[in-house]
């Protein structure tokens, strides 16, 4: 008889939890399952990955200040589909993608019997979601408060984030710029006073790795990042700080109804390849404009990176156009102090000088007006709708090509607006733009034709100004393939030639990784506009076969392709531009790593290898890769490799 209620109970307990769910979907290869659950008048979701659980039981849902979507919910119906699209992009990782999904949408009703959708996209290792909100009776707009939105780990993950900054601290105010350093494999549930950036890497033990990321954000929404909670396993969704941008705005998002919200998205595998190689920021947005013209994107010099502010006068900056024209790169960079120190009459001059030369000029704006207290000019040309369309006038008239606008620091919308403006009206003036103290770029190289690239990492002018910084280059090196360049195109600004980080190539900041580390990052570091920090002494006191490659690199890529690494110690990428690969390596550890890796393109070729001896001295040489595609190759301490066909 016991043993009979026993069974009874269990078999009561098994039904109540297939209630539970509610729906369920997978991958087109199968590999991928995720389930939805309504439990409690909450909504959940777990992710499977070829039988292991990636992600327990999360939280789903939103706070609107009309209704509450995160709690007292009730599973009304879902439906599910399948999406195919093909589309091209010269600016990310791979120029032709051909991205393939099942589609889930479960709707739900609140306690007020409001409607809220969420929208599931799942290819193969990926996951993007969205909420959908229709209008609630009367109500055409909404402010949605907080996401409770979330992301349960199994106990034996471990982390690799970067802190957000305090608000209206650092330089002139202007953080958060998203310019803090990494921890490797942290514990879970460290806490950060500001939370965490997107992206965020977890390594979930022997089971695989996830990256947590959103894409979409444009000016109708805030973008977000990540924060912990009491519940150590659990990261949630964060919306902004009320102290960015000078306490002005809001922390949430004004959205007009039907409304939805950008994209959450998780890329995950067993080993780091889907990571690397993920397409998935870019898969789910559209253009939002027509490009005004055909937009060009290469290679600049970039006399501030190294000679400073005093650089920012005509005749050093003649010096760079002629560098520029010796290496046949595409542009020079002229950062901030222009307008005062050459002034907009001399740098008409400076800009025909140029085009002479057949390089196009990129200038540096500030985007400040009320944000911040960054003093560089052109101040308060990019913050206002009319002094910004007048100035983007005159620069279209003179024939500069693009902009670098600086100092943004914060996520509220209406700093996504800002962004949105200055890209929207630089298009109508033909203008490429570059972001630099800035945000994460969420889809922005598909959403914006004319977007060139954002720096958000702690970038090359932190190499020049700090030595723990320099110290740590080939650690953070090591991170960037696999968390923040993964998501998005990263202005790095670096590869430098120069053994001081100085003017005169000597007495300070020495660098304390090879040339052949530099050359490396050329391939790893991925932003269709590279600014890098070739000197013009490096004409004359740099090898040929260095000058020669920085020459030739493109920046441009039509595929990428993972082939070893681990965050935080080494990795190794293959790039390809058109029908010439390029494969690149970088070793953060204290001793050489040897590795044997796999390289089905270069099987049975004769390659060029650029490589460190034991003394860290970079060389040249030509060698031969077996029918196999088998490589052997060893990366000296804080150096690096680069095989090209």
């Amino acid at each position: 008889m016991r043993k009979k209620v026993l069974y009874i109970v269990f078999s009561l307990f098994l039904i109540s939890k297939s209630f539970a769910q509610v729906a369920e979907i997978s991958s087109p290869d199968g590999d991928l399952k995720l389930h939805v659950f309504s439990e409690d008048g909450k909504a959940l979701y777990d992710v499977i990955l070829q039988g292991k659980t990636m992600l327990e039981k999360s939280p789903l849902g939103l706070v609107t200040n009309e209704s509450d979507f995160s709690k007292n919910l009730k599973f009304v119906d879902s439906k599910k589909d399948i999406i195919s699209k093909k589309y091209t992009n010269g600016k990310i990782k791979k120029s032709e993608v051909n991205y393939n999904a099942n589609t889930l949408t479960v709707n739900f009703t609140n306690a007020d019997q409001h409607q809220i959708s969420i929208e599931f996209q799942v290819s193969n290792n990926n996951i993007a979601f969205r909420y959908n909100i229709p209008p609630m009776k009367e109500r055409l707009s909404v402010v949605i408060q907080s996401e409770n939105t979330g992301y349960r780990f199994p106990s034996q993950t471990s982390t690799f984030l970067s802190p957000m900054m305090k608000p209206m601290t650092g330089f002139a105010r202007t953080a958060p710029s998203y310019e803090s350093g990494y921890k490797a494999d942290a514990e879970l549930g460290i806490p950060s006073d500001y939370g965490y950036v997107f992206p965020g890497l977890f390594h979930i033990g022997n089971e695989g790795w996830i990256l947590l990321s959103e894409t979409g954000v444009n000016s109708t929404y805030c973008a977000s990042h990540l924060e912990t909670t009491a519940e150590k396993s659990l990261y949630k969704v964060a919306y902004p700080d009320i102290a960015e941008n000078n306490s002005f705005g809001s922390t949430g998002a004004a959205v007009s109804l039907p409304g939805k919200t950008p994209w959450r998205t998780i890329t995950m595998g067993s080993s780091l390849k889907p990571i690397v190689e993920t397409t998935i920021p870019f898969d789910v947005v559209d253009p939002m404009y027509e490009p005004s013209q055909e937009y060009q994107f290469g290679k600049s010099t970039w006399s501030w990176i190294l000679w400073q502010d005093k650089s920012m006068n005509y005749d050093d900056q003649v010096k760079f156009i002629d560098l520029a024209a010796a290496l046949k790169y595409q542009f020079i960079l002229m950062d901030a102090l222009w307008d005062k120190n050459i002034g907009k009459d001399r740098m008409k001059e400076l800009i025909q000088y140029a085009k002479s030369k057949n390089v196009e000029v990129l200038l540096w704006y500030n985007s400040n007006g009320a944000a911040n207290d960054a003093p560089m000019g052109p101040r308060n040309k990019m913050s206002s709708s009319v002094e910004r369309k007048k100035e983007m006038k005159w620069l279209k008239d003179v024939g500069v090509k693009g902009l670098k606008v600086d100092f943004f620091g914060g996520d509220k919308q209406e700093t996504m607006r800002l962004y949105e403006d200055i890209l929207s009206d630089a298009n109508d003036y033909g203008l490429t733009i570059i972001f630099h103290g800035a945000t994460v770029p969420r889809g922005w190289e598909v959403m914006y034709p004319n977007y060139a690239g954002s720096e958000a990492v702690l970038a090359s002018e932190m190499l020049y100004f700090s030595e723990d910084v320099r110290r740590q280059e080939a650690f953070f090196a090591t991170l960037h393939p696999f968390i923040r360049n993964t998501v998005g195109s990263m202005e790095f600004g670096g590869t430098f030639l120069n053994t001081y980080l100085t003017e005169s190539n000597r007495d300070k900041n020495k660098r304390h990784t090879t040339d052949s580390f530099q050359l490396a990052t050329a391939v790893l570091f991925q932003n269709p506009v590279q600014m890098f920090g070739i000197m013009p002494n490096n004409l004359t006191d740099a090898p040929k076969f260095q000058l020669d490659f920085m020459k030739e690199i493109p920046t441009l890529w039509d595929e990428t392709v993972f082939i070893d690494g681990y965050p935080g110690k080494y990795a190794v990428v293959a790039r390809r531009h058109q029908n010439r690969w390029y494969v690149a390596g970088v070793n953060a550890e204290k001793q050489s790593r040897k590795l044997k890796i796999k390289l089905p393109m270069f099987a049975g070729k004769a390659v060029k290898l650029i490589n460190d001896d034991a003394q860290g001295n970079s060389s040249e040489k030509e060698i031969k890769v077996n029918a196999k595609g088998d490589f052997s190759i060893e990366i000296q301490p804080n150096g690096g490799f680069v095989l090209r066909n």
